[in-house]
């Protein structure tokens, strides 16, 4: 029994299979608890073997070095990809801080993003990074590869992954002023393939039900959250549910988190594939282009809503 205004997310145990054959019967139950996750909540709750709490700790300490830096310094994490640098101060988010590093499972990458921010060099920060950022796109293809094997479209894995990247995002929410709302970041399905999100210490992340009832996500230090996006559920023709969730800071203290997203690379079409439209599962979305799609969300496209890619290509 979950606790009153705590929403219970499935929690999922991959410790079991991390070295074992995929043909195992512990591989194929935890597949089977994959995809029934994702088709009811959107998202679940899992450990991830090889993030100690130490590198908990140490990823979290060089994220306050980095937002402690003079805005000067952060403001240099720029990217041509929009959302993926340095965001801050502003006023229609003025709690909410975030700096993303493209692909942080590349050492050279984040040495070049550390670099950046400390001229003198930080090898710690750049190891602590990368070494925690490789072991989120390491469960972060093996949960997909669960997915598409669940639904006989395995096939598309290699297929889909030339097509997106990854960007580890760095987030801080300041306490609110007493006149200030206490919104963190407003509610959204996240547009990319898939995210995994981690809170620290502060909770305020809240998730819609779909009974349209939001209620928070229990703080787990070593747990995560695994979450499907839009354009996942595009490729899958609307088999799954995305949730809609959002940040309240109605905490007084500083809330850090972190997320790994996967994203669809512009430039390449975005549309279900063929064997998850029949009679029984019609067409659900026209073909997009995702960077078409970013420049439309950002000027505030007719029909954004918090579905944004659905507002774009529904049928």
């Amino acid at each position: 029994m979950g606790l009153e205004g705590y929403i219970q997310l499935p929690v999922i145990d991959f410790s079991a299979i991390n070295n074992q054959n995929p043909d195992t019967h512990d591989y194929d139950s935890v597949k089977t608890k994959v995809l029934e996750a994702f088709q009811e909540y959107g998202c679940f709750q899992a450990s991830i073997v090889g993030i100690s709490p130490e590198l908990q700790n140490s990823v979290y300490d060089v994220m306050k070095q980095l937002f402690d830096l003079p805005l000067e310094t952060k403001s240099k994490n720029t990217s041509t990809q929009m959302f993926h640098g340095y965001f801050g101060n502003s006023p229609l988010l003025p709690l909410y801080e975030s700096m993303g590093i493209d692909d942080a499972y590349n050492p050279e990458h984040v040495e070049n993003f550390t670099n950046l921010m400390w001229p003198q060099g930080n090898p710690q920060a750049c190891k602590h990074i990368q070494t925690y950022a490789k072991k989120l796109w390491k469960f972060d293809a093996m949960v997909k590869k669960m997915l598409f094997q669940s639904l006989n479209l395995e096939k598309y894995l290699n297929e889909q992954a030339e097509k997106t990247n990854y960007v580890f995002k760095l987030m801080k929410y300041r306490v609110p002023e007493p006149n200030d709302s206490n919104l963190g970041l407003h509610a959204h399905a996240d547009a990319g393939v898939m995210t995994i999100l981690h809170q620290k210490d502060v909770e305020g992340l809240e998730i819609q039900t779909k009974y349209d009832e939001w209620l928070k996500v229990k703080l787990s230090p070593n747990m995560f959250i695994i979450m499907a996006g839009e354009t996942l559920n595009v490729w899958l023709n609307g088999r799954l549910h995305v949730p809609i969730h959002r940040v309240m800071m109605r905490a007084t203290k500083t809330r850090f988190s972190l997320a790994f997203f996967q994203l669809p690379l512009a430039g390449n079409i975005v549309k279900p594939m063929e064997e998850m439209v029949d009679d029984d599962h019609p067409l659900l979305f026209k073909p997009f282009d995702y960077g078409e799609f970013i420049q439309f969300y950002i000027t505030g496209g007719t029909g954004i809503q918090n579905y944004a890619v659905k507002a774009y290509c529904g049928v």
